[in-house]
């Protein structure tokens, strides 16, 4: 035959408590009972409790109800609400529960359960605690979603934060390579005229001195004009804004209008037509006053030329 301890638990009932209830009662109707009344305490307050009420029981001062002449205890009855109680145990556990302070035994007897009502109330126990576990079952459930959807949600922030980042990545690397390329071609462009400025110069020099030394006039004096590859005018302002030269360029593939500060070289300005056109300018030819700017010129600024006029 299983124990009464064995019942409980398999009832559902947890075995430190189950345990304890035992010890208190002895019988299963009592440890029902037992159980049921404390059913919202911890098995740790419990304990606590038991343990203030045994230091108050050895209080010399705590003297117990008083019984009429002739009278036997046969119950506990709680004066402040009126509830019976079988045993001491009960009536303590009702005190730490309900913080009533107020007992008193009496002669009236408590029948026992019978069997239908221990069936019932054993139904009860169970109902309650499987009402219990479901409702502790569905906050779970909720409390779950919640995190999920609060994990879901920090993660597609995190995800969007890292996907701009890497655009705003790929952009700057994107302008950085723009900016090398062009660069590179500014350069290879400066470094072909300065070659070419080179190399018209020392053949100018050349012609010069064999001209010197033929006693005849130098072909740079006698030359006719270069055959113009770029053909350009300046629009004259006035004289308090000569820090900018308007320059309207004609070339093969189309006429259009420049500005630029009177700083700027004529290497600059050509190397400016070669990445608007794709065509490398050797040359610049003013139609009034007629005049050639050939790669010998190209160092001079647009002031220093008068071109800034």
């Amino acid at each position: 035959m299983a124990s009464v301890l064995d019942m409980l638990l398999e009832m559902g009932f947890d075995k430190p408590k189950a345990e304890l209830a035992v010890k208190k009662t002895g019988g299963l109707q009592d440890a029902l009972e037992w159980l049921e009344s404390n059913q919202d305490i911890s098995y740790e307050e419990i304990v606590a409790t038991s343990e203030n009420d045994a230091k108050a029981a050895d209080d010399p001062n705590m003297e117990p109800a008083a019984l009429q002449p002739g009278e036997q205890a046969r119950s506990l009855v709680c004066n402040e609400c009126g509830k019976k109680f079988r045993s001491q145990t009960q009536a303590e556990f009702h005190a730490s529960k309900t913080q009533h302070v107020d007992f008193a035994e009496s002669q009236e007897e408590i029948a026992p359960l019978t069997e239908e009502e221990k069936k019932a109330k054993l139904e009860n126990l169970r109902l309650k605690l499987a009402e219990k576990r479901a409702g502790m079952s569905e906050q779970d459930k909720i409390d779950k979603k919640r995190n999920e959807e609060i994990r879901r949600k920090s993660t597609k922030e995190t995800q969007d934060i890292k996907e701009d980042l890497k655009k705003k990545e790929q952009l700057k690397e994107a302008a950085a390579k723009r900016k090398e390329k062009q660069d590179e071609i500014d350069a290879k462009a400066q470094i072909k005229a300065k070659i070419a400025a080179d190399k018209e110069e020392r053949r100018l020099k050349a012609e010069t001195e064999k001209a010197e030394r033929e006693g005849r006039a130098s072909a740079k004096d006698a030359a006719a004009p270069l055959q113009p590859t770029t053909s350009l005018r300046v629009e004259s302002k006035p004289a308090s804004a000569y820090t900018e030269a308007r320059l309207r360029l004609q070339t093969t593939t189309g006429n259009f209008t420049k500005i630029f500060p009177v700083s700027t070289t004529l290497f600059e300005v050509a190397a400016a037509i070669t990445r608007e056109t794709g065509n490398e300018v050797q040359s610049f030819t003013q139609n009034f006053p007629k005049k050639t700017f050939d790669a010998v010129d190209f160092g001079g600024s647009l002031k220093e030329l008068g071109l800034s006029i």
